[in-house]
């Protein structure tokens, strides 16, 4: 979890570059702020940003703004969130998941003295609610820790083999749990190592080889796909360039 104050109004208008988690988002600041996509979907003050929304940009409605973001990996998500497929490539309302709960937890995140006291407010939530979801089927965790490990270079009749599944029962439990197929899957883990590697000011004929596409034109059209802007463009992009510092690195994949 990171929380996000912009006191100066910097970014009024700002993409959500994809990335392999479910984001949940806790507007904390006196004007909410607004997270659409271009499939129509339009949510304020308690929002849940599924596996690849479609182009979806934050626009901010007041001079300051502040929130609280969750990312969670599928595998938490399916259990904290009681969804899955019903979020990728999408925003959508907490509160369709959670109801009033979710209003008396941003209530309780907007009370609380320091961030410190935030976070830990929002571990319990999780925490208590994950105890008490459903977890994924093991060969799904097994296989998504494998796409993630292998920065989506895994080929799929490998997973196929070592779980003991056929393709179409790993394709569907997949999809059903995760939200995505594993090809897709893949595909946005590979983004999302290109982009950072982008940010980070790397070439992106370099990016490309190395990140497991087949050329610098392989890269672009994935980037265009995923986050509907060029790779030069996603290399700019303000929350990229902090994130090593709002999402420290996990030595585990898998929550």
């Amino acid at each position: 979890m990171a929380g996000f104050s912009d006191q100066a109004n910097e970014f009024p208008d700002i993409a959500l570059v994809p990335h392999p988690a479910v984001t949940v988002i806790f507007d904390l600041g006196d004007q909410p702020f607004v997270v659409e996509d271009d499939c129509g979907s339009q949510q304020r003050e308690r929002v849940i940003a599924g596996l690849a929304p479609n182009r979806a940009r934050g626009r901010g409605l007041a001079r300051s703004s502040e929130c609280l973001q969750l990312r969670l990996s599928p595998m938490v998500a399916h259990a904290v969130l009681g969804a899955s497929s019903e979020l990728s490539g999408t925003v959508v309302a907490l509160d369709d998941l959670w109801g009033r709960e979710a209003v008396r937890i941003q209530e309780r995140l907007r009370a609380a003295r320091s961030w410190e006291d935030r976070f830990a407010i929002a571990e319990a939530v999780l925490a208590r609610r994950n105890d008490a979801g459903r977890a994924v089927d093991p060969e799904v965790a097994f296989s998504w820790r494998q796409l993630v490990a292998s920065r989506g270079r895994v080929r799929i009749e490998r997973l196929v083999a070592e779980i003991g599944w056929s393709r179409k029962r790993l394709w569907s439990r997949f999809r059903a749990q995760v939200g995505l197929t594993p090809k897709r899957v893949a595909r946005l883990i590979r983004f999302d190592h290109a982009a950072h590697r982008l940010a980070a000011g790397h070439g992106a004929a370099l990016v490309a080889a190395e990140s497991g596409f087949a050329d610098q034109s392989h890269l672009h059209r994935d980037v265009m796909a995923f986050a509907g802007m060029t790779p030069t463009a996603v290399a700019d992009s303000p929350f990229l360039a902090i994130d090593d510092v709002a999402w420290p690195p996990r030595r585990t994949s898998d929550s």
